[in-house]
């Protein structure tokens, strides 16, 4: 029932449309949201507005945000549907509310749409109950001789599809996220970090072309060469000059195997230089392909999937140092080969750990497959839904903290907000390299040559107001401090706020949505714009 719908479902849908319609005032302010003429278009049998569609797309991963639920769910067949509701809405007089959502990872309601429709991407991944192939390999010539590989992706498609069907051609995106359960369209729409960023840059920055359905209801294609405005502003863009429809990925060969590395450390400028020195090793491959740190504690050592990289020896091993310390640091990394060079991999990995001042014997180290490595949070996943932890309130907060600040974050936020961190989920700290990012695209990153990607990805099975309260706490104390960060996911509850995140990008950003938007149809839940321009 994905693509079609019997006509007895048909004639139930419009029923109780047209009962909407005709109830002024009454449980959902429809009358001024949704022209009747829906109607009378194709896409009338794939709108859903039942109690389960309409709940299932007022919610998120967070678990926190409970607004007003959509009005209905679009499941769309194909584009075509998409730019179809959309111009429908941007011709209407009184236009509604339109948000696209992947899989739902938002942590703040911004893939919502309260009284308004909200797009079921992954219906595109779908057609009569059988999947449809929206992920297609090919190659080009370049201008120095050599080809370039890339993937044209639907941007319903997760991040695990895609890794599957390169690795069947051999090879395989550059740069990723953490977890691989997420779409094409969610990620590019913010970023899409990890620790290959010091490397390959964010996943905005690896993408050739793309299809965007504009809040005009216009499906534009656009690269960095044609219609280059909206390329840039729709990358890191948050959904608010269009939906993505379509990505080219860049691709390049893939490895088979990782080397998988953890260092401890008890000293924070140790830790701190000694990741911005890794991830500065370009030179002839000879730093790792993946650099992330993250903070260990007494308290949650135990309590965090993460530590699943640990056998019940080394727990003990780090325990004695956390129960002394109370917070250690960890230097995770990871070195991709193949059969043409595994003969090399153990000294490579030895000299690039020569000179850095990690604590003597607490180096852990596993060795496994390429897709083992990039889909390591699943299993983290699969644990916390065996005990129940997946599906809990997740108060996250992510920053970019620049360079010259990071020892005043560390002191006051890791060592004094939170210096009884007993809650689940990891705490990441690890640098970036502004180079890597295009300043033309709408992500917001401190300016300066590095800063760092702060992770609070902690999770609530009990209190999540506490651990919410605490995040202001943080975000006072670097607004008091002048840290200079931005957000990343970002989440304000005012225009001024948000045009602080932007700065210098505002204006350019509010010209884009004027252009490509101008009745501030798309992604209302990230609350920028909630009026017509």
């Amino acid at each position: 029932m994905e693509g079609t719908m019997s006509s007895a479902f048909v004639f139930v849908v419009v029923f109780v449309i047209s009962r909407l319609i005709s109830i002024i005032g009454q449980v959902r302010p429809w009358t001024a949201l949704l022209p009747t003429h829906l109607l009378d278009l194709d896409i009338a049998t794939r709108l859903r507005v039942d109690s389960l569609s309409t709940a299932s797309a007022s919610t998120d991963y967070g678990n926190m945000v409970k607004p007003a639920p959509a009005a209905a769910v679009l499941f769309p067949s194909s584009v075509d549907d998409i730019a179809t509701l959309i111009k429908t809405s941007y011709s209407s007089v009184n236009p509604f509310p339109i948000a696209a959502r992947g899989h739902g990872h938002s942590v703040h309601g911004q893939a919502m749409a309260p009284n308004g429709v909200v797009i079921n991407m992954h219906s595109l991944h779908e057609s009569d109950g059988e999947k449809k192939a929206r992920i297609n390999i090919s190659s080009s010539p370049s201008s120095t001789s050599s080809v370039i590989f890339f993937a044209d992706v639907g941007g319903e498609q997760l991040w695990i599809d895609v890794l599957e069907a390169t690795l069947e051609h051999g090879l395989t995106p550059r740069s990723w996220t953490d977890y691989l359960y997420l779409t094409v369209g969610g990620t590019l729409s913010n970023g899409g970090i990890s620790g290959q960023v010091h490397r390959h840059g964010p996943q905005i920055t690896n993408v050739y072309e793309m299809d965007v359905v504009t809040g005009k209801g216009e499906v534009v294609t656009c690269s960095r060469e044609l219609n280059s405005d909206l390329f840039h502003a729709a990358l890191g863009g948050l959904g608010q000059f269009g939906v993505i429809t379509r990505a080219r990925i860049a691709l390049e060969r893939a490895p088979q195997r990782a080397r998988w590395v953890r260092l401890m450390y008890q000293d924070f400028s140790a830790f701190s230089r000694d990741q911005e020195y890794l991830i500065s090793m370009e030179e002839g491959g000879r730093g790792f392909d993946y650099l992330e740190g993250s903070l260990i504690s007494d308290e949650s050592l135990l309590n965090n999937w993460r530590s699943s990289f640990f056998s019940k020896a080394d727990h003990a091993r780090i325990r004695s140092f956390t129960t002394r310390h109370g917070l250690i640091y960890c230097l995770e990394l990871s070195k991709y080969y193949d059969q043409t060079t595994a003969y090399s991999i153990d000294q490579e990995v030895s000299s690039a750990l020569e000179g850095l001042s990690f604590i003597p014997g607490l180096v852990f180290s596993n060795d496994v497959t390429y897709v083992e490595f990039l889909n390591r949070v699943y299993r983290g996943e699969l644990k916390l839904r065996d005990q129940g932890q997946w599906d809990v309130p997740h108060p996250w907060l992510n920053l970019f903290v620049p360079k010259s600040r990071i020892h005043d974050f560390d002191a006051g936020v890791f060592r004094r907000i939170l210096r009884q961190n007993s809650s689940t989920g990891p705490i990441l700290i690890y640098p970036m390299k502004h180079n890597k990012w295009d300043a033309q695209m709408s992500t917001a990153v401190p300016d300066e040559e590095f800063f760092y990607s702060i992770g609070l990805l902690r999770s609530a099975p009990d209190d999540w107001q506490y651990l919410e309260n605490q995040n202001k706490e943080i975000l006072s104390f670097c607004e008091k401090a002048c840290v200079g960060f931005k957000q990343y996911l970002p989440h304000y509850e005012t225009r001024a706020a948000w045009e602080n995140h932007f700065g210098p990008k505002w204006e350019k950003f509010l010209a884009m949505k004027m252009k490509y938007d101008p009745k501030a149809i798309l992604s209302p839940g990230q609350n920028i714009f909630t009026s017509p321009l």
